[in-house]
């Protein structure tokens, strides 16, 4: 029997790897879509072919990915992160699927965190979406402290992201990270919902 696979979202600062964490905690294996992702656009042979493709050989160099290369594409045109999300994620959603397989069979529940997971089309993929929420300011503290970023880059990172008002009309289960709310019972009583 496959695994109920949830998929774990949330805007920058909201504490979804928290959630992450407290999952593997509890014995649920978690899929980190940018770790795994950064991996793959090294050890990919058709994300090498098409990155390549798209920005020239020099887009990889002896150690790896030019990261200062792909970063100037990126942030030089909105349509250039399409672009690159086009030849990355659907490779980032397989390579899931295929480590969601091949989880023990005694693994009743798997999952799989990521920041754009609606906006990357990995709701077909799931079984469910639970999202990740705390208010703005929360966030934006968090993530300034986190990335020692000023507040104004924080802010336009997160109107780069999709509203949250949209977000949680798009998922199954919420998860209030306000750090008022205990977390772990919200947690535990997700994982209930789908063992019963």
């Amino acid at each position: 029997m496959n695994p109920i696979k949830i998929g774990i979202t949330g805007g920058i600062g909201s504490g979804k790897s928290v959630v992450a964490r407290l999952l593997e905690c509890m014995g649920i294996p978690v899929y980190i879509s940018d770790d795994e992702a950064k991996g793959l656009m090294l050890s990919d042979d058709l994300i090498r072919r098409q990155l390549i493709g798209l920005l020239g050989k020099e887009v990889y160099s002896d150690t790896g990915l030019n990261k200062p290369l792909l970063a100037a594409y990126l942030f030089g045109d909105p349509h250039h992160a399409e672009r690159v999300n086009s030849i990355v994620h659907p490779r980032v959603k397989a390579h899931f699927l295929q480590w969601a397989a091949t989880r023990p069979k005694a693994t009743p529940i798997v999952g799989i965190e990521s920041a754009i997971l609606i906006e990357a089309g990995f709701t077909d993929a799931v079984d469910a979406v639970v999202m990740v929420d705390a208010p703005l300011e929360v966030r934006i503290a968090r993530a300034m402290k986190r990335d020692r970023s000023s507040r104004q880059q924080v802010e336009q990172r997160i109107r780069r992201q999709m509203d949250n008002k949209q977000k949680r009309r798009q998922a199954d289960y919420v998860i209030v990270n306000d750090d008022n709310t205990p977390l772990i019972p919200q947690v535990l009583a997700l994982c209930t919902s789908f063992v019963r």
